[in-house]
């Protein structure tokens, strides 16, 4: 690991990018929801745009990772990944809704390359046992974009001064003034983005990154296509897991303002800044949870954390006032591993299938598209939110079930 420090920093350096880009979009989602007069459902496109993006660009990253390497791979989505954010500023012009989606489509595009790529690139650089330890340092950094984001994005996009209600009682062509400027905020944190973007992509492009080493983990007969590598028991079971955990996550995270707005009477800003504590309790959470990965297994932590979760949901559905942000801040915190614990699971002595096991990981994530829109279906038809979190009550009851059932058989083949 040691004569890997570097290449380990600069892959990290990945995941506090896209971390930040996903985590504008909680941001976006108030923002377009007012600027295009949109219904709770419609504003979920904004997930559906990304995630569709991650299920149908999974399959095509496995395959550049596979004939052209890593680091190509990484070249790749990072030019990409700058493509869609530029998008934005022709999207902020013309003021289109559609053609936001299509921009954030385009940058989840370059996302899904970088996260099939690195994903699987850091648990390789080191010893196999340390794997999950080591992702999830790597994804900690994805907690502090997490934290940082919404607090950094409210300030750049957010409209300031101007309630609802003051909006309501506009003239129609002030109105129109007034939301314009807002489509128009945009255009500053993704231009900055384009430029970082490009120039990490050059560091890549000159740096020499080691090479992975495959077939050292005694599986000689690898799939003849992707889905053959899910006969790979912990795979298939990692790859459902995975797509009810980032289903709920982005529920969480993706609709927290119009939740907390409703839930305990808050103003969007002040809701943008308790954001900014989840994202806080996310990364404190990581790099905590990092930290017991030393003493516990990854299998049990996941367990339990799914079971404090599931309480947590039924205090978002049940409770209000503050009470409601706290029990949400609690469910970040415990959130914080599930990704990168659940991704080392399935990948873990994959051998010549790793790549395509990484990409039908990575596909899951299409449940961020899928399960927001069932809490928005909910929330619009009950005409209350906070029963939108039946939703990730759900998926945390599937998580907890696939942690406990590999703690056990690991115990099982440990003893």
């Amino acid at each position: 690991m040691k004569n890997h420090t570097f290449a380990i920093v600069l892959i990290t350096s990945l995941f506090f990018l896209w971390g930040f880009a996903h985590n504008l979009d909680p941001i976006l989602i108030p923002h377009l929801k007012r600027s295009f007069t949109l219904s709770m459902t419609q504003a979920t496109l904004v997930d559906s745009a990304v995630f569709i993006a991650y299920f149908l660009m999974a399959i095509p990253a496995g395959m550049i990772m596979k004939t052209l390497g890593y680091k190509t791979g990484i070249v790749s989505g990072l030019v990409v990944f700058a493509v869609g954010c530029y998008l934005f500023i022709p999207a902020a012009n013309v003021q289109s809704y559609s053609f936001f989606l299509a921009a954030l489509f385009v940058i989840a595009c370059g996302l899904t390359i970088l996260e099939t790529a690195a994903n699987p690139y850091i648990t390789a650089l080191g010893p196999p046992e340390s794997s999950a330890f080591r992702l999830n340092l790597a994804q900690s950094f994805n907690g502090l974009a997490t934290s940082a984001a919404p607090i950094l994005g409210a300030k750049f996009i957010l409209l300031k001064g101007v309630t609802e209600k003051e909006l309501s009682h506009m003239p129609q062509s002030l109105r129109k003034i007034t939301l314009a400027a807002e489509a128009s905020s945009v255009k500053i944190p993704y231009l900055i983005l384009v430029s970082l973007l490009l120039v990490i992509a050059l560091i890549f492009l000159f740096t020499r990154l080691p090479e992975i080493a495959k077939g050292n983990s005694g599986h000689k007969n690898t799939g003849k296509n992707i889905f053959q590598t899910l006969r790979h028991q912990q795979l298939s079971w990692a790859v459902t897991a995975q797509f009810f955990y980032v289903g709920a996550q982005v529920s969480v995270f993706s609709l927290f303002i119009l939740y907390a707005t409703k839930s305990a009477g808050i103003t969007e800003s002040q809701a943008a800044n308790y954001l900014g504590i989840c994202g806080l309790a996310f990364l404190i959470g990581r790099f905590f949870s990092t930290y017991l990965m030393r003493y516990f297994q990854p299998e049990l932590l996941l367990w339990v954390y799914a079971g404090f979760n599931i309480f947590l949901c039924l205090i978002a559905i049940i409770a209000t006032g503050p009470i409601t942000l706290y029990s949400v801040i609690g469910i970040c915190f415990f959130i914080s591993i599930m990704f990168p614990t659940i991704f080392a699971i399935g990948i873990h002595e994959l051998g010549e299938d790793t790549e395509y096991g990484s990409s039908l990981l990575i596909m899951s994530i299409v449940g961020g598209a899928v399960i927001p829109r069932i809490f928005g279906y909910i929330s619009d038809e009950t005409s209350n939110i906070q029963f939108g979190y039946i939703v990730p009550l759900f998926c945390f009851c599937i998580i907890c079930v696939f942690g406990y059932s590999r703690h056990r058989l690991k115990n099982k083949l440990t003893k």
